[in-house]
């Protein structure tokens, strides 16, 4: 297929680029970073630079398309006034889902977010009922980013029933590459003591890319929502140990296929769509939380 990639220059979207190319998709990419004027290199992707939160902008960049991996966001509330976290996610999401509607685009991936129930970012205290999370957790989302990663689905749904297209949006957990795992999850993995909103969980970019290709690949009918997440969490720690050392009964312990088992279930997207992940951050770092060096 022809393939857009909006937010291509990103953590997510260069591994989506990447992971695209190599299973043999034609793919065209789009962000607000500057483009090049020098010869390219072979096999580099065409790049147009583009502000989706401009629909005329939108509509010229899926020009051919056949489907559309919706990467691009500002991707966390705090680094931006609210409403431009809103607005900027929001418009986007619908101006190249509106595009792609009108250009008879065939399948959207569109890339939500693990905080739509309420993790991370709640301006008051915020529990799931029940873990592993799934998605048929209610969602409660509190601060710009998760809301407009909510309302995003929302138009998902709404495009499915008023056209043809084929929707699927992915709700990643905490995405880590090998630039930032010793950063981000050797705190964790040192000490199971030091809390994460969303219970522990995280996963490899390149385990997401190799999602969004089975999404964007997919022929499953209407709008389907998945988490993404990497099957053991952060540390291995025994997952039923540790909920019930730090959460006591406020959170309800539901079937765990590992012992050292993810906060959030991915089960649905083994079974729909085939993802396997391959990747854990043992891959990159000791037990004490340290890069392994290469």
């Amino acid at each position: 297929m022809k393939v857009l990639i909006t937010g291509a220059h990103g953590k997510v979207g260069r591994a989506v680029t990447q992971a695209m190319m190599d299973a043999g998709h034609e793919v065209m990419t789009t962000d607000l970073s500057q483009p090049g004027f020098e010869r390219k290199l072979p096999g580099t992707p065409a790049y147009m630079k583009a502000d989706l939160t401009d629909a005329g902008s939108a509509y010229a960049v899926i020009r051919g398309a056949e489907a559309v991996v919706h990467v691009a966001a500002i991707p966390e509330p705090t680094g931006n006034p609210p409403h431009v976290v809103f607005q900027n996610n929001l418009m986007s999401t619908f101006n190249i889902l509106e595009a792609a509607v009108r250009f008879g685009v065939k399948r959207f991936v569109n890339i939500s977010s693990e905080t739509v129930p309420g993790f991370f970012f709640p301006e008051r205290g915020f529990l799931p009922g029940y873990a592993p999370v799934d998605e048929s957790h209610p969602v409660h989302p509190q601060d710009p980013y998760a809301l407009s990663k909510y309302f995003g689905e929302q138009l998902m749904d709404a495009a499915v029933d008023r056209s043809d297209i084929r929707c699927i949006s992915i709700r990643p957990s905490w995405v880590q590459f090998e630039g930032n795992y010793e950063l981000n999850l050797g705190p964790q993995i040192r000490d199971s003591s030091e809390l994460s909103a969303n219970l522990w969980s995280y996963v490899d970019v390149y385990d997401l890319a190799d999602a969004i290709v089975l999404a964007t690949q997919s022929d499953l009918p209407g709008h389907e929502v998945f988490y993404i997440a990497s099957p053991d969490n952060v540390g291995g720690h025994d997952f039923a140990e540790v909920l019930s050392r730090h959460y006591g009964d406020r959170i309800e312990l539901r079937a765990l296929d590992r012992t050292d088992a993810s906060g959030i279930s991915s089960a649905k997207a083994h079974k729909m769509l085939g993802w396997q992940p391959k990747r854990s951050w043992r891959d990159y770092l000791d037990t004490e939380g340290t890069a392994l060096r290469k």
